[in-house]
């Protein structure tokens, strides 16, 4: 069977914008008509080609590090997801009365935008967008001040993308939320302390003219043609479901895992291998729509209040949205969005019964299903092996799966195994560092937000072993996070 599932970068960048903007409780285009605003900016701003080009992509990817510090967000503003939009709605200029550095930055703050940064810098890496744009994410909080966060850098030591999206993205958020007039006097209020003045001086005279072009009946940043050569090239969709999975630690894999039994049962319910590949596909995307909804419901225990199911309801449908958003998805993304639906109509968000649920759709239901059983909560221990199989035949008896389709997904069960893979050295590629036994279980380990006293525990080691282990960990995949170390690995096939 061919394994080609790759998509275009461009459809790849899409599918983590629609994340990103869902991530920070912002309307699903906000990072498209950032970027098409980016662009004008920097072309108004005269900015080479090249900058150009960076800035539209920085747009796009700029929120692509959020599912990395959900857990941390949540920590500290209780909804990830509602905490990050107000921040966004109150941004106010800074007063004379205000100086950037009249007050430490928090060591949470700190953390979370290292975090961030290191994944979205990781991400434009992986998907070879370039070093300006690269840059340009790892500076993402940084102002023309110095205020910004972390605060290491300031006035033309900040990528120039960096203030070309923040004032961008300004006056699309605050002109939806307060008009045209107040977002200008906002952004001209942040001039020389989060962008240089004459940034915002290039674009005033044209920023009405721009929203008016964005507000219309068939937007400009909808259209996919003319692409530049760095969005067209091909991509492994895989980077999207390990950037899903970063947003809660114990789903680490999860949408891998998902994809993998889906084409396996796929395969085994006889479908051609077209449509195994685009199970495949769907499984990996399946989980968009979680970034919807804030890490306190998902590490909750059941039962939930209505008000939380009622979101979690929604998740499915944020996935079938995505399928309106990226053309290249557009077929994954509408059978991923049955990934909770059952045969009896029991399920959400459609309640679908019977016929009316896509073979595949019913296929990535399953093994969304055998997966979520065998998956550790931090409220339940994940079920052993006969008792999910025992749960799945039952729910198939009962009418919310396909009897075939559990047969053949049973069978593949029983041929491999779904769960985090045993420890075992990994040969690495041309110009990395191999990792020992040891090390790549604590990378395991900690991928699935298990602190250095758990880790040592469950490997019978010291808690100073163990934080040697993850700083050679840090060394070897150049990352400086948990959160970083976690996506490389993922990427690299180790964990």
């Amino acid at each position: 069977m061919s394994d080609d599932t790759t998509i275009a970068v461009f459809d790849a960048v899409r599918a983590l914008a629609f994340i990103g903007d869902l991530s920070m409780g912002q309307p699903t285009d906000h990072s498209l008509r950032t970027a098409w605003l980016a662009g004008l900016i920097a072309t108004q701003a005269r900015c080479d080609p090249s900058q150009v080009e960076a800035a539209r992509h920085v747009a796009l990817l700029r929120w692509s590090g959020c599912t990395a510090n959900a857990q941390e967000f949540a920590d500290f503003l209780e909804d990830d997801v509602q905490g990050r939009s107000a921040l966004l709605a109150s941004q106010k200029p800074r007063t004379a009365q205000q100086p950037s550095r009249s007050v430490p930055i928090p060591n949470a703050m700190l953390a979370m935008a290292n975090i961030h940064c290191e994944i979205a810098g990781d991400i434009a890496n992986t998907l070879g967008l370039g070093s300006d744009t690269e840059a340009a994410l790892r500076a993402i909080f940084e102002t023309y001040d110095g205020g910004g966060v972390p605060g290491l850098l300031q006035g033309n030591d900040v990528p120039l993308a960096t203030y070309v999206v923040a004032l961008a993205s300004d006056l699309e958020i605050f002109s939806r939320l307060y008009g045209l007039d107040e977002a200008l006097a906002l952004a001209r209020g942040r001039a020389n302390s989060v962008y240089p003045g004459a940034l915002v001086d290039a674009s005033a005279p044209w920023v009405s003219t721009w929203m008016n072009a964005l507000d219309s009946a068939a937007p400009p940043w909808t259209d996919a043609a003319d692409q530049p050569a760095s969005m067209l090239r091909r991509v492994g969709l895989e980077l999207v479901g390990d950037v899903i999975d970063l947003k809660l630690p114990w789903m680490t894999g999860y949408s891998r895992r998902v994809a993998q039994l889906a084409r396996d049962c796929s395969a085994r319910a006889g479908l051609d291998e077209a449509l195994c590949r685009r199970t495949y596909k769907a499984g990996l995307i399946h989980g968009i729509g979680r970034a919807s909804v804030p890490n306190a419901i998902w590490n909750a225990p059941e039962p939930l209040p209505a008000s939380s199911l009622e979101r979690l309801r929604l998740v499915p449908y944020w996935t079938s949205r995505a399928a309106g958003q990226i053309d290249g998805l557009a077929l994954e993304a509408e059978i991923a969005s049955f990934a909770f639906e059952r045969r009896d109509g029991s399920g959400y968000f459609r309640g679908r019964s019977g016929a009316a649920m896509p073979q595949e759709g019913q296929i990535v239901a399953a093994a969304e299903q055998w997966v979520s059983l065998r998956t550790r909560r931090p409220w339940r221990a994940a079920f052993t092996e006969a008792e999910a199989l025992d749960r799945m035949k039952e729910e198939a008896e009962a009418g919310r799966f396909d009897q075939e389709v559990v047969a053949a997904l049973l069978a593949s069960v029983l041929s491999h195994t779904y769960t985090h893979p045993p420890a075992k050295p990994v040969a690495p590629a041309r110009g990395e560092q191999s990792l020992s036994e040891r090390e790549l279980e604590v990378l395991r380990c900690i991928s699935r937000g298990e602190n250095t006293k758990q880790v040592a525990r469950a490997l019978g080691i010291s808690p100073r072993t163990v934080r040697t282990h993850v700083e050679r960990l840090f060394l070897k995949l150049e990352c400086s996070t948990r959160a970083a170390a976690t996506l490389k690995a993922a990427t690299r096939g180790l964990i």
